[in-house]
């Protein structure tokens, strides 16, 4: 049997939202998988000459954990990725990574295991459940983690939207973007990302789209990253004044998601060129929702 599994790029937080809402975006990595001796991977495209091409690829790794948690021996699979989500960017590659891995795992075995049991299983291993959440379920995601169970559950996303992503040429690691991170914040910091994580998932809902801009401040993880990325202000401020609702941080950066009204290219372009004014490269693209989340088919 041979397998073939889409899965979506993700932007986490979206603002306030910290380790708890995710958005998949159409951008797709794509995992064709079949059972092998041992394990061989092919890749093509974004990280293709330093990701592992052995049984320690996070792909493969999905596979063999799928086919341990439904209790099947694992002999091996080759793999062929085609990698488009860009790598260490804050878009979700880990994740799609995982992801792909344990829904082709999964498809191998016949799908013995349900979506809430592989939702569990990326979650614990990419180690917060917000980008897997939306990879598997696409469109927004809200999710939240115990010791033993994720839950998560989607929403739909207003067609009027639409999301610019900036993407810088540097890249950065998550955990140093976490390090950064104090163990403990202020109430009144806590309070103010409760309420705007209340007012961005309201103002989705009730199409109070004149309410984002407000809803998308942040004071947990944004202003302390701001020693990694010193540019962003810079960006975020060239966003509004282009016309987009709001700018934030997509995940651990250092992409930047904006929100807009219609094709967005005006605000794509002064996003460019306020990162290009602090010395850095980097490409702006508008990308759709992807409603349909992580998707697996037997070739």
């Amino acid at each position: 049997m041979r397998v073939h599994v889409t899965v979506p790029a993700t932007s986490a937080n979206l603002g306030p939202g910290f380790d708890a809402l995710g958005l998949a975006l159409a951008l797709h990595n794509e995992v064709t998988a079949v059972e092998a001796e041992g394990v061989r991977v092919r890749i093509e495209g974004e990280g293709g000459r330093r990701l592992p091409r052995g049984a320690d690829n996070v792909v493969a790794r999905g596979v063999r954990l799928a086919y341990e948690a439904a209790g099947r021996h694992f002999r091996g699979c080759d793999l062929h990725c085609v990698n488009r989500v860009p790598t260490a960017r804050g878009l979700g590659s880990s994740a799609a990574a995982w992801v792909g891995g344990l829904v082709a795992g999964n498809a191998l075995l016949g799908a013995p295991l349900s979506r809430e049991a592989l939702l569990g299983l990326a979650a614990r291993a990419e180690g917060h459940p917000d980008n897997v959440a939306a990879a598997l379920y696409g469109g927004l995601t809200v999710s939240c983690a115990d010791a033993d169970t994720v839950t998560a559950v989607a929403l739909p996303v207003p067609a009027t939207l639409g999301w610019v992503v900036l993407i810088p040429a540097v890249t950065s690691a998550t955990a140093e973007a976490r390090a950064v991170l104090p163990p403990s914040v202020p109430l009144a910091d806590a309070v103010f990302n409760v309420q705007r994580v209340a007012l961005l998932l309201a103002s989705l809902q009730a199409r109070r789209l004149d309410a984002l801009g407000r809803a998308l401040d942040d004071r947990l993880h944004q202003p302390y990253r701001l020693t990694l990325f010193p540019w962003m202000p810079d960006v975020v401020a060239a966003a509004r004044a282009a016309g987009a609702l709001g700018c934030v941080l997509s995940g651990a950066g250092p992409a930047l998601l904006a929100v807009v009204l219609g094709d967005g290219q005006g605000v794509g372009g002064a996003m460019e060129a306020a990162l290009r004014r602090a010395g850095i490269e980097g490409v702006a693209r508008a990308l759709a929702v992807d409603a349909e989340g992580t998707v697996a088919r037997v070739l």
